[in-house]
């Protein structure tokens, strides 16, 4: 079981990475192409609707379906899927159709600060880019009901797929449409995503696709569990709301500085974050319903582990060599150094939110497989609107765009700490003994130290340096890995 486990992650491990280097690699070409200007604003706060409903309602969606799914079986699951899929269709789809026809009432509601060049781009960008609301929510929902199915890599591969899609169009297509044909690009990607999955679940015959709606006590269940945790998620994906809600009113270009600087720091978390729950999550969910909670407290110490063991290496170097990564990967074209200085500190900044954010995802998992969701929302909202908002309110005025990522840091921390206190009050689930806390600290100590240390070698070419912190950081993963225990 645990040589097909580890198979299985990795496999999907390796096709996340090549889908997340995809979307990053896109990040950084419309940085070549438009540096920290307004239309890499408008590019990025168009995008920002449709991909909040697709990680928040799709989100939500796949993690209360496959809880419920996976207690079902045989015409009550046909019926279950049914009703769902219709439903989200239906919802989605009004949705969507409402930001085609009125694009620039969804601009100025959330995005007001921005000029009037910059608001008009990002409204026809928008307009473009809502047709995929509509197909990023539906392959959400089929990506739930494969993985509960195990077939974890076609779902992965489908996300590779409209990365590549949303990469490919964008950017042979700019001397043709300019900044729209991210716009295109963005819908085309959704849609092949989409058209992937639905072949797949025919193909398999998992379940008969079909319209209209049953009436089943598992679609009350469904939704007690489903909407607090859409605004649970919500409340996670408003950070990066937030952060361009309040950017759109600084000077040009921040909000382009701070996607870039952000992405930077999701990129480690996510895509082992990912790997790992959409393994896990299903497995998860099974235990706790055969009500094996031996298997569920070591899921979890392993987790925390693995993540802290994996994630504090990868802040210290991201944090140290911010300057080195942000001239290296994005410093070429319109990304002059000027947008690198503007960049770099909020990439440093940024970098202590990897391990809070992939611990509260990861822990949150938890509460959500024991259907228990009110609570991680209620701590979410309170460190979201609630720390998160003050910082950036107390601070924006002296410290511009580094208050909007402090907030960040500052609220993810403290919803970190509440998820790990409340576990343990709830669930009795505790991330390690003190004996594990002992080496972690000296793991620490270690690691930073000898990272630091690296970066003190004078090297003047840029690549030199990173290998060489690089290579430092992923010894001390890999060793870490290995030794502690």
């Amino acid at each position: 079981m645990q040589s097909r486990f580890l198979k299985l992650l990795g496999a999907v491990a390796v096709i996340n990475i090549l889908a997340r280097l995809l979307g990053f690699g896109r990040e950084v070409i419309i940085g070549y192409q438009y540096g920290t200007s307004y239309q890499a604003d408008s590019i990025i706060t168009a995008f920002t609707i449709p991909n909040f409903i697709y990680i928040v309602l799709g989100g939500a969606i796949t993690t209360a379906f496959i809880s419920v799914y996976s207690k079902l079986s045989g015409e009550a699951r046909k019926s279950f899927v049914q009703t769902i899929f219709t439903g989200l269709g239906l919802l989605i789809g009004l949705l969507s159709l409402m930001f085609i026809v009125v694009p620039g009432f969804w601009i100025d509601l959330f995005f007001a600060g921005m000029s009037d060049e910059a608001r008009k781009l990002t409204a026809g960008l928008f307009q473009w880019m809502a047709p995929a609301t509509l197909f990023l929510a539906l392959a959400m929902a089929f990506s739930g009901l494969l993985n509960v199915h195990e077939q974890y890599r076609l779902t992965s591969f489908s996300t590779l797929v409209f990365n590549a899609v949303f990469l490919v169009v964008g950017v042979a297509l700019t001397p043709i449409l300019l900044e729209y044909s991210y716009g295109l690009g963005a819908s085309l990607g959704a849609l092949l995503m989409l058209l992937i999955l639905v072949v797949s679940t025919r193909k398999q015959q998992l379940v008969p696709l079909r319209f209209g709606f049953v009436k089943m006590p598992e679609t009350k269940r469904f939704m007690k569990l489903a909407i607090p945790i859409m605004f649970g998620g919500a409340t996670i994906q408003f950070y990066f709301f937030i952060q361009r809600i309040y950017a759109s009113g600084l000077d040009e270009g921040v909000i382009s500085a701070l996607n870039y600087a952000s992405k930077m720091t999701q990129f480690p978390q996510a895509v082992l974050m990912t790997s790992v729950t959409t393994i896990i999550y299903p497995l998860l969910a099974k235990a706790v319903g055969e009500g094996d909670t031996l298997k569920v407290r070591n899921a979890y110490q392993k987790g925390f582990r693995m993540l802290t063991l994996i994630l504090i290496p990868a802040t210290a170097f991201l944090f140290v060599y911010a300057r080195e990564i942000i001239v290296f990967i994005f410093e070429y074209g319109d990304f002059d150094a000027n947008s690198t200085n503007v960049t770099y500190p909020l990439l440093q900044v940024f970098s202590l939110t990897i391990l809070g954010l992939a611990l509260n995802t990861y822990i949150t998992r938890f509460f959500y497989a024991r259907e228990s969701s009110y609570l991680p929302v209620m701590l979410n909202i309170i460190s979201v609107f609630g720390v998160n908002v003050l910082v950036i309110e107390l601070f924006i005025e002296k410290l511009g765009a580094g208050a909007i990522a402090l907030g960040t840091v500052v609220g993810t921390i403290v919803n970190m700490v509440l998820l790990l206190i409340f576990a343990k009050l709830k669930f009795n689930l505790v991330p390690s003994s003190w004996g594990y806390v002992l080496k972690l600290i000296l793991f620490i100590v270690l690691a930073v130290g000898a990272i630091g240390l690296s970066y003190l070698v004078p090297i003047d070419l840029t690549l030199i340096t990173l290998m060489i912190g690089g290579t430092v950081t992923a010894v001390f993963v890999l060793g870490g890995l290995k030794v502690v225990k």
